[in-house]
């Protein structure tokens, strides 16, 4: 052990030993929380308690502080607590990620929950709650990744460093082609999140996902049943692990499914800590928190890694414009719109191309690239519009040679980027839907 490493250690005991020093009593129990006395001197939003116990009781976290006490919310879902328990301040939640956690599948406390042998901790704990990078410190996006999914490749490039959002209602998708994308390559960790999902589709995504192809993926699960408090904290480790790896120069892949849970979540636990509800049942700090999560994805400072962010949104009732979808498209690099109507018609990844932009698209395109990816969208653009009209039929060939183009190519377009899980992931996606456009046009 270095001399670093021993002073480290130190200073860990010192802390921890520190907290044990001061205690106060539960006065009151709600569903959602408990009422504490006697540490309100000595905490802070985000804190974390024990109850019952110094060292093995009940995780709680610190949601509100005032004089007269402050409210805590266990990480349990239902946790026996008796009044007048003791309780104990343990600080902020701390992770030490470390390079041997690749394969792994861990708890929102970064707990292993794969029954495999205990995690080896890093040298540095990092706070799971830390701020995004300095802007002006920040690297430029400028180097494209392939994704190996033609319509995303073509139409809403992703470049190392962006983020970008899946947009989509529930059943149309969305962890479909999230499980595609987390097999692209030129990444040198995945990092996946899963909050709020089912245990089935969890169970389903690990083995034939991960196991299969994104072995080395390090995965984050809280599933819906677990407390608020969990699904929560879930993305935020994951997004700690994922900067520990782009500190030390790594390009991470980090895949978060979905906002939307983790908004809810967030929301829950506000109302129970008294916050009154501004938009659809959203309190204010949800509208400051996810903007505190999204901002720590992307590039790291200059010299260091970064972090490729592909973040779900499930949208509620199908509308895009809600508030927690209007929140995150305004603060994203680009979104990707998935469509009802489009998975209706058997066509996946069901994507709207008219709908979903790439704002570093440029950065990915070529030239001739971008002309093609422009002529392709105005086609697509007049051949929905006249979806109508031509089913009345009142379309008559000839009579306007750009519609008849669009009804020439746009169905063969809409062939060849059609893609399943089970399909091989495109090489070259420009080259495979010129080919195919250009086959359609000489059979005419």
């Amino acid at each position: 052990m270095t001399f670093r490493q021993l002073l480290q250690s130190v200073e860990r005991y010192a802390r921890q030993a520190e907290r044990t020093l001061v205690s106060g009593i539960v006065t009151e129990i709600f569903s959602s929380h408990c009422r504490v006395n006697g540490l309100s001197d000595f905490l802070e939003l985000g804190d974390c308690v024990r109850i019952g116990s110094a060292r093995d009781g009940h995780i709680g976290q610190v949601v509100r502080v005032s004089k007269d006490g402050a409210a805590v919310e266990t990480f349990e879902g239902h946790t026996r607590i008796a009044l007048n328990s003791p309780v104990y301040r343990a600080g902020p939640i701390e992770i030490a990620p470390h390079s041997s956690w690749a394969g792994r599948v861990l708890n929102a406390f970064a707990h292993p929950v794969d029954e495999g042998a205990p995690l080896t901790p890093g040298d540095q704990p990092r706070a799971v709650d830390s701020q995004a990078p300095k802007a002006m410190r920040r690297g430029r996006v400028s180097v494209p990744i392939r994704t190996g999914v033609r319509a995303i490749d073509c139409f809403t490039p992703i470049c190392a460093g962006q983020r970008i959002g899946i947009f989509a209602g529930s059943g149309v998708g969305k962890s479909t082609l999230l499980s595609m994308l987390a097999c692209a390559q030129g990444f040198d960790t995945v990092v996946i999140c899963l909050v709020g999902e089912r245990g089935r589709e969890v169970r389903e995504f690990l083995d034939d996902v991960v196991a299969s192809q994104a072995r080395d993926a390090i995965t984050i699960v809280a599933t819906g049943d677990e407390s608020p408090m969990m699904r929560r904290l879930a993305p935020l480790t994951a997004t700690t692990i994922a900067e520990h790896f782009r500190d030390i120069g790594r390009s991470v892949l980090l895949i978060v499914d979905s906002v939307t849970r983790f908004a809810h979540a967030s929301r829950e636990v506000a109302l129970a800590a008294g916050e009154p509800p501004v938009a659809h049942g959203y309190t204010p700090s949800v509208f400051a928190d996810l903007p505190r999560l999204l901002e720590r994805a992307g590039p790291g400072e200059e010299g260091k890694g970064s972090i490729t962010g592909i973040f779900s949104v499930l949208v509620d009732g199908d509308n895009h414009n809600d508030p927690i979808a209007d929140c995150v498209r305004g603060t994203l690099d680009g979104h990707i719109v998935l469509e009802r109507a489009i998975a209706e018609q058997g066509r996946y990844p069901a994507i709207n191309l008219s709908a979903s932009i790439s704002r570093l698209a440029n950065q990915a395109w070529k030239p001739e690239q971008r002309h093609l990816v422009l002529k392709l969208r105005s086609l697509v653009s007049r051949f929905e519009d006249t979806r109508d009209l031509r089913m009345l039929g009142g379309y008559q060939k000839g009579a306007d040679a750009e519609l008849d183009q669009a009804v020439l190519l746009v169905p063969k377009l809409y062939e060849a980027i059609s893609q399943s899980p089970r399909s091989p992931p495109s090489i070259d996606p420009f080259r495979e839907i010129a080919d195919k456009l250009q086959s359609a046009a000489a059979q005419s």
